[in-house]
């Protein structure tokens, strides 16, 4: 199983960016999946997930910020981040679970800075 994530890149501060992931290899699909991310010296925090039957949770730290998604197929989501903070820098993983393993992606840059 391999998750790819896709769509980062060096935005100003109030931009916007979509990060997208896809899953290739899984039989069965990913039960449950979402994001984290990791800035530079710091733990890796946990952003917001999402169910197979698309139910979201949120950090309260982004909620209103960020939106997850996932497509109908359940083999792709996304994270859709409006109006970028510098403090939003930070390398961007995905994850999903198929009810017994975690997987992860190998991560997206974004960089946020005027």
């Amino acid at each position: 199983v391999q998750l790819q994530a896709s769509g980062g890149g060096q935005v100003h501060p109030g931009g916007s960016l979509r990060l997208s992931c896809v899953v290739s290899g899984s039989i069965f699909g990913m039960v449950h999946m979402g994001w984290f991310r990791q800035a530079p010296g710091k733990q890796r925090d946990l952003l917001a997930g999402i169910s197979r039957g698309g139910i979201p949770n949120y950090a309260e730290s982004v909620k209103g910020r960020f939106t997850i998604s996932r497509d109908n197929a359940g083999d792709k989501v996304y994270l859709q981040i409006d109006n970028l903070k510098p403090e939003d820098t930070a390398v961007y993983y995905c994850y999903g679970s198929d009810g017994s393993v975690h997987y992860w992606g190998q991560g997206t840059q974004v960089t946020v800075s005027s």
